[in-house]
């Protein structure tokens, strides 16, 4: 018989490659069939030529359209057809139409297929042959009464099986009479769909089995070999998911029993080509029996070529050709076909295991597939941008591994599924991967049920895809901008990308050193026994707190802190967390604060690290039980903090004990501190006198602090009251003192000098570059002025100046942030903001839009002020005043106004939060009149508010923390809750939440350059960002497309070198909406916005009844939050807002009637 010159494959996807590459390894011209929607199919492009099949058929339907297939046989003149497996592979009157049309058909002949194919006449074949079968029933007919009849014959348990085709369709297990005929007409319809053919019959089940198939080859000349056995017991649903081959668990005399029984079947028919026998190995008695022969190739045959040498579809052309099988495999005996090794192939489908494994699809974004020594592939439409269809099987690719042992196999495919990333699409890899861990499968003790009774396989942790999650960031920040960076000022186009200092030396032994040796007193006996001027570096958190709004990103914080530990090892301390810069890292920078601590603890570990704590408001803006706080600073001092600035907003020592005695707790350094406002030396503010002072310093003392903190937020703090000040608390309290202003009037510098002159013992500098105006004195300014004199610092100014020019090109990436603020000035004696809080309070104002109306602001914050009674302003008390001043200029009221009993106000929340006593008490209390107008006859509580909180179950907490994570999430197994993450939901709930929820879409977003953080890319920018220690993406922007119609955009990157597209709505394109109806004033029926922002709550709902004062709905503008009140009885009409609604001034939020 002559040689085949063309073969046309009647198959799509994976195996009609498979036949391909055989072929052309041949010599052979191939030919591809492809249905319309499987145009794109990668087999159609692998072909030497391809044609479409089946216009008006179905997408199954044209590869089973005999008609069609013989049509483009004959048009391209192929003189063989290979079916492969599935679809007509298993069709007599496929064969017998090859035959009619003079084409070869390359299997087995029509008769031996009915014979065998058909698993009913194949089970009387084997009863004729001799080879064991288990009872079954013949082919079942229509008649249900009947069909009842036969399987009582056999007993339950049973399995329908179809009679045509396998891969597990229209096969049911039956367990009872009850389920018989719901089952039989299911499996038919499913065999029908598959195969065309519905037929059936029953079978009884095996209840402990594994699954054992012996690999046949017959030829035209009467010879038949085996090429030994493979186990496939490891079925989903009967689909076979992992092949081994040989059957690890079989002794030597079983595997010449098995095989020698498939050879006797295919013997007594006169097989020719490939086939595999398969049978059922009852693990009771360990007998085999008989299943059916499926007269193709399989899908598993890649194991038995593995471990036999032997291409098995190339002796399938050879055989068809009329060669002998020794001519077909190079074997001249079925002696000399021998094992070596063993070999385990798994299959990577797109079905998701997370959801019942239905398939998944659409277009894979990525492709990365597995290599190496004895790893083979055999794939389908596996590429990057290759779309998965619905209508096909979800076979991605068949990944085989060849080891010596059955161990080193296993090893070797778990190694190649690592390596896979496939994106775009839910694969199954994860799951097999915890197949091939799991016990049961290590000793071989599975069975064919071994994964629908193993539930723990299915607890598994998805791949993060973090690579994918930056991508679509910073795809989403390109097209539509960051909004906290949208309006302002832009970075130099040519600004460089920030680079710290090299390292002199070893880190020196530091101030943590001696922490960590001797304990937090020996540090202040340290620093009263030493004469140098002690500087503790703010740039870290209160540097740009004051100037950047707090903007600033961990990445470049953690990046020079080596710099810190090698160069300025002489520091006292870094500050570098706590106060806004906890809740500003989640709610705005998308970053965990406690990594940030981690990081740069790791990277500073000489020099002690320092957190500003707001006593019993911890890092957030209100009282928190005390069990909260001490959990608190427990977790910040595991973390790495060393320092404890201990502060309350009112100076009130009675609302400090608490969190001082949680630090004292943690052996840590705690340093109470009083909070300096008003004006020392001026008679006419006698208030805060320096009796005041040194009274609370000795209170301090007494509750256990180590340091004395002299906490001059505002830079109020003269140059001549600072001599004074700090000699009488050095000689009256006793404790080292830590003196920390700020530079918004221009005088921190002489300041500070004048109190290292009254011989305080440590003050705060922020780093030239970072310092100045609202934030700390110029830290190389104080150096070199200390210089060659009794209180040199001892610090190398040439390593200060390196520093400060890293920070100098980190500040050019925030110019967004700036405050605008350009030169000192002495307004600050006015309204006595806390630096800090002014260039947080100017962001307010401005999304509020009332930037040009700034010296109003500043003016009606100092009424404030007098009209609280003059109080210490810090955060959170500073933020009560701010909240009040913001809202009574965009309401245009002055203070006579809020103060009139006649005129009614609706009050900030934290101003009636702040006066009910929830803050603690002031130094001579609150003035009676504004305490009665905004609480309305409510008793304020006059005691530590702390006292009035119930303890916080933190066991129960972190349950429904984990449990609210988890039902929000769609990877469950990757929302775990340890102690750090439970400290921050407890301290900001809404803001951990939102975060945790954007850090689901977009990842480790703290990984990526500030420019790109906040402004995206530019087409043809390349940068890099490390998402895990020595773990890098090299990420390239190509281009950005065109916003589509349905206002979607396609971003292109180059990911690592490989092209990723993500697509991302533009904002600006999908939001165009109808405007918000406006409340027409003078209306009592109308509820308007009285400022713009974002609806936080709304608490009425329609057709509800109100009364006079009932809070209606709060609105959040920035971190101010207001509630607004019914002014009189009435019914809700209509609500137009819900949680989350941005909202602009005036806007129509609820209708009354």
């Amino acid at each position: 018989m002559a040689e085949f010159r063309k073969i046309l494959i009647a198959n799509r996807g994976e195996i009609a490659i498979r036949v391909m590459r055989a072929a052309n390894e041949m010599g052979k011209k191939t030919v591809a069939v492809y249905a319309e929607e499987d145009k794109l199919g990668l087999h159609r492009f692998k072909a030497d030529e391809a044609y479409r099949i089946g216009e008006g058929l179905s997408p199954v339907g044209a590869y089973l359209s005999i008609p069609e297939i013989i049509r483009v046989a004959k048009m391209s003149g192929a003189d063989a057809i290979h079916p492969g497996y599935g679809l007509l592979s298993e069709n007599p009157d496929f064969v017998e139409a090859c035959d009619a049309a003079g084409i070869t058909f390359i299997g087995p002949k029509a008769a031996t297929m009915r014979a065998l194919g058909d698993k009913a006449s194949a089970r009387q074949v084997a009863i004729a042959a001799g080879v064991p079968v288990i009872p079954a029933t013949e082919v079942l007919g229509d008649d249900m009464a009947l069909v009842a009849k036969q399987a009582a014959e056999v007993g339950y348990p049973l399995m329908l099986k179809a009679s045509w085709g396998g891969g597990g369709r229209g096969m049911r297990p039956i367990n009872s009479e009850a389920e018989l005929a719901d089952k039989v007409r299911e499996g038919r319809r499913e065999a029908e769909a598959a195969f065309g053919n519905g037929e059936g019959y029953l079978e009884k089940m095996i209840q402990r089995a594994r699954h054992v198939e012996v690999q046949i080859l017959g030829d035209k000349h009467g010879e038949i070999y085996h090429l030994y056995e493979r186990d496939c017991s490891v079925q989903r649903r009967n689909q076979k998911v992992v092949e081994r081959a040989p059957a690890p668990y079989l002794t030597e005399a079983q595997r010449k029993e098995v095989c020698a029984l498939g050879r006797k079947i295919c013997a007594h028919v006169g097989y020719e080509c490939a086939g595999t026998v398969e049978f059922l190995m009852d693990m009771e008695d360990e007998k085999f029996y008989f299943i059916e022969v499926n007269p193709r190739v399989q899908v598993e045959h890649t194991v038995t070529e593995e471990v036999t040498g032997i291409d098995i579809v190339q002796a399938q052309i050879r055989i068809a050709e009329g060669k002998t099988l020794a001519e077909a495999t190079g074997a001249p005996s079925q002696a000399d076909i021998t094992l070596s090794g063993h070999a385990i192939q798994c299959r990577v489908t797109t079905e998701d295991p997370q959801n019942n494994f239905i398939p998944d699809y659409g277009r894979i974004t990525a492709y990365r597939s597995a290599t190496g020594m004895g790893i083979r592939l055999d794939g389908g439409t596996a590429y990057a941008g290759g779309v998965i269809t619905r209508y096909y099987d979800s076979l991605l690719v068949k990944v085989t591994a060849w080891a010596q042992t059955p161990e080193a196999a296993i090893k070797r495919m778990d190694r190649a599924l690592r390596e896979f990333r496939i994106r775009g699409v839910s694969t199954n890899i994860a799951f097999v991967e915890n197949l091939l861990k799991h016990p049961t499968f290590l000793d071989n003790t599975y069975t064919t049920k071994f994964i629908d009774t193993t539930p723990e396989l299915m607890n598994f942790k998805k791949r993060r895809d973090r690579a994918t999650k930056i991508l679509t960031y910073i795809a989403d920040i390109t097209v539509n901008g960051h909004p906290e960076t949208a309006g302002r000022p832009v970075p130099m186009s040519d600004l460089r990308t920030p680079k710290p200092p090299a390292l002199r030396a070893e880190p020196q032994m530091g101030t943590r050193n001696l922490l960590e040796q001797k304990g937090p007193q020996a540090v202040a006996d340290w620093m009263q026994a030493q004469r140098k001027l002690l500087i503790t570096d703010t740039t870290m958190r209160d540097g740009h707190q004051s100037l950047l709004a707090t903007r600033m990103r961990s990445i470049d914080m953690i990046r020079v802190a080596p710099a810190y530990a090698a160069n300025l090892g002489g520091l006292f301390s870094v500050e570098c967390w706590g106060g806004a810069t906890f809740d500003v890292a989640y709610r705005f920078l998308q970053e965990c604060p406690w990594q940030r601590l981690r990081d740069i603890r790791a990277g500073m570990p000489n020099v002690m690290t320092q957190m500003l704590l707001r006593a019993s408001n911890g890092v957030g803006y209100a009282n928190y039980p005390d069990n909260v706080v001490q959990a608190f600073v427990k977790q910040a001092a595991e973390t790495g903090v060393d320092v404890f600035r201990v502060f309350d907003s009112l100076n009130w020592v009675e609302n400090m004990r608490v969190a001082m005695d949680a630090v004292v707790e943690t052996n840590k350094v705690c340093e109470g501190t009083i909070c300096y406002t008003g004006d020392l030396l001026n008679p006419d503010r006698a208030k805060y006198d320096l009796k005041y002072y040194v009274s609370m310093g000795k209170e301090l003392k007494a509750a256990g602090a180590h340091v004395l903190g002299l906490k001059d937020m505002a830079g109020l703090l003269k140059p001549a009251a600072a001599r004074v000040l700090v000699k009488a608390l050095k000689e009256e309290v006793g404790l080292p003192i830590h003196f920390h202003t700020h530079d918004t009037a221009g005088i921190a510098c002489a300041t500070i000098l004048a109190a290292a002159e009254a011989g305080v013992d440590a003050v705060d500098c922020a780093m030239d570059a970072l310092s100045g105006n609202t934030s700390q004195a110029t830290l190389g300014t104080i150096v070199e002025a200390l210089a060659h004199t009794d209180r040199d610092t001892g610090l190398d100014i040439k390593a200060i100046r390196e520093i400060s020019n890293y920070w100098e090109t980190v500040r050019g990436h925030y110019a967004a942030f700036e405050s605008g603020l350009q030169a000192p000035a002495s307004e600050v004696y006015l309204h006595e903001m806390p630096g800090g809080q002014f260039t947080n309070l100017k962001a307010q104002a401005r999304s509020l839009g009332l930037e040009e109306r700034w010296h109003e602001v500043a003016q009606t914050y100092s009424d404030v002020n007098q009209m609280f009674g003059d109080i210490v302003k810090v955060t959170p008390s500073s933020k009560v005043v701010g909240d009040m001043a913001l809202m009574m200029v965009s309401q245009g009221l002055n203070r006579a106004q809020v103060e009139d009993p006649s005129v009614e106000v609706v009050f900030p929340d934290s101003v009636v939060d702040m006066l009910r006593g929830n803050l603690g008490q002031p130094h001579g209390g609150w003035p009676q009149a504004i305490i009665t107008k905004v609480l309305k006859g409510e008793t304020p509580i006059t005691t530590r508010p702390g006292a009035y909180l119930p303890p916080v179950d933190m066991e129960a907490m972190r349950t429904k923390l984990a449990a609210d994570l988890a039902s929000g999430a769609e990877e469950p197994d990757e929302e775990t809750v340890d102690a750090e993450d439970l400290n921050g939901y407890l301290m900001y709930p809404k803001v951990f939440m939102d975060y945790r929820a954007r850090h689901r879409i977009y990842g480790p977003v703290r990984t990526l350059p500030t420019r790109t953080f906040f402004y995206g890319m530019e087409p043809g920018e390349e940068i890099t960002a490390e998402i895990d220690p020595g773990k890098t993406l090299e990420i390239r922007l190509q281009a950005v497309a065109e916003t589509t119609d349905d206002g979607d955009v396609k971003v292109f990157f180059e990911l690592n070198g490989q092209p990723r597209v993500v697509r991302v709505p533009n904002r600006a394109i999908k939001a165009k909406t109808a405007a918000r109806p406006k409340a027409v004033e003078g209306n009592p029926s109308h509820v308007g916005a009285p400022t713009p922002g974002a609806i936080a709550t709304v608490c009425v709902s329609v057709g509800q009844k109100v009364n006079a004062g009932d809070l209606l709905l709060t609105i959040e503008a920035m971190k101010m939050e207001t509630g607004l009140h019914a002014d009189r009885a009435a019914v809700v009409k209509a609500v137009h807002v819900a949680p989350g609604t941005q909202i602009d001034a005036k806007d129509l939020l609820i209708e009354l009637e």
